[in-house]
Formats: structure tokens, sequence, C-alpha cells
């Protein structure tokens, strides 16, 4: 929830629950479902008292400010992100048997997935992110951006006669999903098939699933794996141009081969459908939502889009960054803010709270469309394992945002249509749906 809105906004943008704000810090639980549709008090908390705080319920060192976050995504020598396996390694942390039947799931139905791209160090993290370089490298990116804008603009045409939609199910869902579908080769027919499969992963990386709900996530990305599999096996026969086909054939030079099954169904869940989807689908329905909870910006953003459209997809990253926070491990011991971090400990980093640190940016609440610097915050990390697809990521918001601004005068909330609540997740925030209706430009 934004803090514009629970500080008045308009009146149809009041959301039915009421936030929730710790007097305490024993009062902070990030598996709390009812604290997560508002953590931003209790980061506020955190940041203010305790900088570094040992999650009672977890064990994870959580880490607030945006400067300690930045000095930790750049020092790999103290902080890496192999030692137990990653987000994995997460997991593992709250229940290593439970884990255990979960691998062995894998391993008897499927294929068990190896670290993925983001779970690795250098050089072995150097040597594999090259591949992907290649893909998401300037041009390739240009040579998209035709297939993007014509995508959004054909998704926005199709209700926007209408005066409603879902925005969630008509725009932010589908338009990454069909442009990473693009790129990897898969019919545009299959994405809602795929997004059941990326729904099912994220369910999983959120940790708050019942062990025999993890159990139907792990199947469900079992049946991605066994659709993938033969889309593996006809590449390695016949190559073509797609990003999946490099990824498939692709000899990584110090390996002295091409990844393998393993590896493959890896980075088919984690770094291409759902890291290439899921965080600019949320992107793209906060930024909805606050506009219309901010109509002074809507306002001057239909005024002039070139000048302020780059600034406010920055600002809807910084204020609703969709990755909230990930892992790092400690690989010695150390000691931060006066608190002494164990070697092997997990540190959970926090970049939705970083991004609105009073000490890095100046009215960190508030939609600035002159902030100066717009781009300086976490929400796609930073150092090493700074995010891979941002460019397209924000040639995706671009073009979304364009579309609404070219087509739509006016905006507002369907009236009794939205509980903006998020899905309950550790790691991502994601509205469940966002019920919009509007006047077609016009009209």
């Amino acid at each position: 929830m934004s803090e514009q809105r629970e500080e008045g906004g308009m009146a149809d943008a009041r959301a039915p629950y009421e936030p929730v704000v710790p007097k305490t810090l024993d009062e902070i639980n990030f598996l709390n479902s009812d604290l997560q549709n508002c953590p931003y008090h209790a980061y506020a908390k955190l940041r203010d008292e305790a900088p570094v705080w040992q999650d009672p319920r977890t064990g994870f060192f959580v880490v607030t400010r945006f400067d300690d976050l930045r000095d930790i995504l750049l020092n790999t020598t103290e902080f890496n992100n192999s030692a137990r396996g990653g987000q994995g390694g997460a997991r593992e942390a709250l229940g290593t048997e439970r884990q255990q039947r979960m691998r062995e799931l894998y391993e008897t139905r499927g294929w068990l997935p190896a670290p993925t791209l983001a779970g690795r160090d250098d050089p072995n993290h150097k040597q594999m992110r090259a591949m992907f370089n290649e893909a998401f490298r300037p041009k390739k990116i240009e040579a998209m951006d035709s297939f993007v804008r014509d995508t959004a603009y054909g998704l926005i045409d199709a209700f926007v006669d209408a005066g409603h939609c879902d925005w969630m199910k008509q725009m932010a869902v589908p338009l990454p999903l069909i442009v990473i579908g693009r790129q990897m080769g898969v019919p545009e027919s299959d994405i809602w098939r795929i997004k059941a499969w990326t729904d099912a992963w994220v369910q999983r990386l959120g940790m708050m699933q019942t062990e025999e709900e993890e159990r139907w996530s792990v199947e469900m990305e079992i049946e991605a794996q066994h659709y993938f599999q033969p889309i593996f096996e006809r590449l390695r026969r016949e190559p073509d141009d797609t990003l999946l086909s490099e990824m498939v054939n692709r000899v990584i030079p110090e390996w002295g081969r091409a990844l393998n099954d393993n590896e493959l169904h890896a980075e088919m869940m984690a770094d291409t459908f759902v890291g290439g989807s899921e965080t600019s689908t949320n992107a793209i329905a906060y930024g909805v939502k606050l506009l219309i909870e901010n109509p002074e910006v809507w306002a001057r953003l239909k005024e002039d889009p070139e000048r302020h459209l780059r600034t406010f997809i920055e600002e809807v990253l910084r204020l609703e960054g969709p990755v909230q926070g990930l892992f790092r491990w400690a690989s010695t011991d150390l000691e931060l803010h006066g608190v002494k971090i164990p070697k092997g400990a997990m540190l959970n980093i926090r970049y939705a709270a970083a991004n609105r640190d009073e000490r890095e940016f100046e009215c960190p609440e508030k939609l600035d469309l002159d902030r100066d610097k717009p781009g300086r915050h976490l929400a796609f990390g930073s150092g090493i394992h700074h995010c891979l697809g941002a460019p397209l990521a924000r040639r995706e918001l671009y073009w979304a945002f364009k579309a609404l601004v070219d087509r739509i005068d006016e905006l507002r909330f369907a009236p009794d249509k939205n509980d903006f609540r998020v899905q309950p997740n550790f790691s991502l925030r994601a509205l469940r749906e966002l019920h919009i209706e509007f006047r077609a430009s016009g009209k």
C-alpha cells in the first residue's frame, strides 16, 4: 500500500484492510500475509531501530538500509550466493527434512534443478552469465522493441472500448509473458499454461506453503519440465535462432560443455520465465495503481509522456519493488551495526526497504517525477548479480504505460471490485487482481 493512500488519497482507493503498524520489533513478521499487504511501516521501524535484525521466526539477518544493501551486493568476498544453494538454501533453512522429500520427488519424477545463474558466484557465475549477456545485449533489445510496442498496443486495444478491465489479467500478466515466450520460441497460445507453472514456482519461492502445497508446486514444476524436455531434445537436433536454442547448444568454454538438462530446467523457471516476466508484471500492475492514487502524476504524464515516462517507471520500481528481498550468505564471521553475524548465516536483504530509505531519498514515500537520478534504486539489484533483463523490463514498462497514456484519458478503480491484497510471499510483492474503469481517448 502506498503512503499516499494511507494519508488520504482518492475516496474509492481505500483498501478494506488496515495496514499493520508494528509498535515493537517483536510484532514484525514477514511471514504474515496481513503485514505483507503493506510492509512499509515495518521496514521504517527496522531501518530506524534495528537496521540489522535477526528474525526470530526464520533466523535470517534482515538488512534494510540502502547503504548497507549496496555494500553487501558489491562485496562478493564476505557475502555470497552459492554457499547453500541460494533461494533453495533459504527453504532448507526452514525445514531440511521436508526439502529432502521435495528433492526425492524431483529425482524420481523429473529433473532436480541445478543452481541457477542467480545462485552462483564467480568465476562460475561469470562464465554462465556470458551466454545470457549475448542474448540481452543492446542491439538484441532494440530489435525486440517494435514487438514489445505492438504487443502492448494490441493488448490494450482488445479491451479499451469496453471501458473496464482486470489490468493484471489483460495487460500486466500477458505482455511480459508473450515477450519472453517470443525469445524462447514458445507459442503465444501456451502462455497461460506457462503462467500456471510460474505461479506455482513463485508460491514455493515465497516459503509460506504447507508441505502439501509445496509438493503441489514441485509437481507443477515437474509438469513444466516434461513440457520443455522434448523441446530441448529437438533443439539439440535442429537449432534455431531463439534464446532457448542458444541456451541448449552454446558451449561454455570454461566448462567444455553446454548446459545439461538439470541446469536447463532450473534456468527455464528461475531466470527466464519467472525472472523474465514476474517482476515486469508486478511493476506494470502497481504503476497503474499508483497513477490512480496520484492523479496529478497522471495529468503530467498525459501532458508530456516523453518527458516524464522514464522517471515515472523508475519511481514505480523504487516505490513498489516487485522483489521485496532476496538472500546472501555470510562467508566469514561479520559484525554490522553492532550485530554479530556468524559464518554461514543467511542475510535477507530487503530491497524494498532500502528503496524507501530517507537517508538516501528525499521524501521517499512520494512519487516524484522531478526526482534527481531516479534510477539509482536497487529494484534490479546491484553488482555482478544486477538483473540482466533490466533493459528489456524497462522497455516492457515503457510501452505498457505509453499505450495506456495514448489510449486512455481518465482512470479510476472499479468500485467494490478490489481489495488490493497481495499474494502471500516472503520475497515477492504481487497484486492478485486490479480492476479499473476508464474513458478511452476521444470518447
